[in-house]
C-alpha cells in the first residue's frame, strides 16, 4: 500500500490545517526539535486506528487533540484520512 498524503488538523501541535504528499522516494522527515516531527508518526498511527494513548504518547486521550493556546480556542476530535493507492506506481 502507498499513503499518497496525510493531511493534519487538530492532531496534537497541527491546528491548522497541513497537508504533507508523501511522493515516491521520500525516506524520512526532518526538521529542529519540536517542529511535530513524532506528531506525524503519531497521526499516522492514530489514522491506521491506534486507540492507546500511552502508544500515542500521551497521558489521557485528550493529549491528542490540539488544546489551545492563548491565541487559538481549542479544536473538537480530529477527523483523519489517508488517500492511498494499493501500489507506489
Amino acid at each position: 500500500m502507498y499513503l499518497k498524503s496525510l493531511t493534519l488538523r487538530g492532531f496534537k501541535s497541527f491546528a491548522s490545517a497541513t497537508t504533507l504528499r508523501l511522493e515516491p522516494g521520500i525516506t524520512c522527515v526532518v526538521g529542529p526539535n519540536g517542529s511535530g516531527k513524532s506528531n506525524i508518526v503519531d497521526a499516522l498511527s492514530w489514522v491506521m486506528g491506534e486507540q492507546g494513548v500511552k502508544s500515542l504518547r500521551g497521558g489521557k486521550m485528550e493529549d491528542v487533540v490540539f488544546a489551545g493556546t492563548t491565541s487559538r480556542p481549542p479544536l473538537a476530535p480530529c477527523p483523519s484520512s489517508t488517500p492511498r493507492s494499493p501500489s507506489a506506481g
